[in-house]
């Protein structure tokens, strides 16, 4: 099925995306909020507070693939409804196993909500198909906006539902994710959009890079997504358990951190594409190196409030910076025939390592503390600037005039 691209940016389509995307994002961060602080509860190990936060994120490595061939197979609106349902069974879900103190039970109600974030991924794709390919970027721009409004409710849901809904033990954020999916559900239910993407050709299927074709700043691409996303979701998954159960903060000032954390991730991307296209996106992640050396800095400089604010918004920064930069490398550099397998690729190994980076996260603050946390964050990012420098004067393999 074939779309017909509006007229109109502001579109009924765009706008059922906008707030979907936020109620998406806002579970996300909700869930890294509070799944930390849950699981130092319930788990039988202090080592295993993060893995019900792990799971989260491993669920959307591993449903990434399945998520978009469902889509294509039967349509974005469907894919979009069924990711609405299943969250709002992981909320229902969640509340059991609070209410049974299970830990298994709240693992695996991450795990789902893990699931069903893998098909929100999508959104921005669907957001450049309710226009023009001209106006696609804008559309995009526009959907950060949901990103943004996720950020604020988030957070903000953990530190004020159990008060509001009268729901002990987090269990009130719960509930308030689930009436939010229910409106999310309410919303997608009105998307026109058809059957998204593009099938693949018999060249771009036969079309697969080997190692020794693969063109080294193609490597560097995958290498800027791989530890901007590593590493933020390493340091970001240990932040809510070392300052409210380690350091002792309140959870408001928790939720507040992780609010400023979100929205440094997503307020960026409004100037980032300004930034590409005056400086390029190689210079565009080598400032995304230094963003991230300044958050190691501050997260070795004390642990106050003030510090892990600071920490946290120039980690949000760095990540937005290396995700975007390398996003953008990635497409100047692959083959148009090969493309939709080589940011298949991409995806696997960004969200793969942000599954190991989460599994990791919870053992090394119980074993070794935060400040190990930011130690050994220092290594994969030196590594990056390293090559970063020695591939500066590397060409392009498509369009070498506009080698940044």
């Amino acid at each position: 099925m074939t779309r017909s691209p509006r007229n109109s940016l502001l579109n009924a389509d765009l706008m059922v995306l906008l707030g979907s995307q936020a109620i998406f994002v806002s579970a996300g961060a909700m869930t890294v909020t509070m799944a930390g602080i849950i699981g130092a509860r319930l788990a039988p190990d202090p080592s295993l507070a993060t893995l019900p936060a792990s799971l989260m994120v491993l669920g959307t490595a591993l449903a990434a693939f399945p998520a978009a061939q469902l889509m294509q197979g039967f349509g974005r609106r469907v894919g979009f409804m069924c990711a609405a349902i299943m969250a709002l069974l992981s909320c229902v879900l969640g509340l059991w196993g609070l209410g049974k103190g299970s830990f298994v039970v709240y693992c695996l109600c991450t795990g789902m909500l893990g699931i069903s974030l893998a098909f929100s991924q999508q959104f921005r794709y669907a957001a450049a198909e309710t226009v023009a390919p001209g106006r696609a970027g804008s559309a995009v721009s526009v959907l950060l906006l949901g990103s943004v409004g996720g950020a604020l409710v988030g957070p903000e849901l953990v530190a004020r539902a159990d008060q509001i809904l009268r729901h002990p033990h987090l269990g009130g954020a719960l509930m308030g994710a689930g009436l939010l999916f229910c409106i999310a559900l309410l919303l997608l239910s009105r998307l026109s959009l058809g059957h998204g993407g593009v099938s693949s050709s018999p060249r771009s299927i036969a079309s697969r890079p080997t190692a020794r074709s693969v063109h080294p700043l193609l490597w560097l691409a995958v290498a800027a997504g791989v530890v901007g996303q590593g590493l933020m979701t390493f340091v970001m998954t240990a932040t809510p358990v070392a300052m409210h159960v380690h350091d002792g903060h309140s959870l408001g000032d928790t939720a507040a951190v992780v609010r400023v954390h979100v929205l440094a991730m997503y307020l960026p991307s409004l100037v980032s594409g300004v930034l590409i296209a005056r400086l390029g996106a190689r210079p565009l992640m080598a400032l995304g190196v230094i963003v991230f050396l300044g958050t190691l800095i501050a997260a070795l400089s004390g642990r106050t409030v003030g510090h892990y604010g600071v920490a946290m918004l120039l980690l949000g920064v760095g990540w937005n910076f290396l995700f975007v930069g390398g996003t953008t490398l990635l497409v100047q550099c692959a083959d148009p025939s090969g493309g939709f397998r080589v940011q298949g690729y991409n995806d696997a190994a960004v969200f793969g390592s942000s599954a190991l980076a989460s599994f990791a996260a919870g053992a090394v603050l119980d074993k070794l503390g935060w400040h190990a946390v930011a130690l050994s964050s220092l290594v994969p990012i030196v590594l990056l600037g390293v090559a970063l420098y020695y591939l500066r004067h590397v060409r392009l393999p498509r369009q070498e005039n506009s080698c940044p």
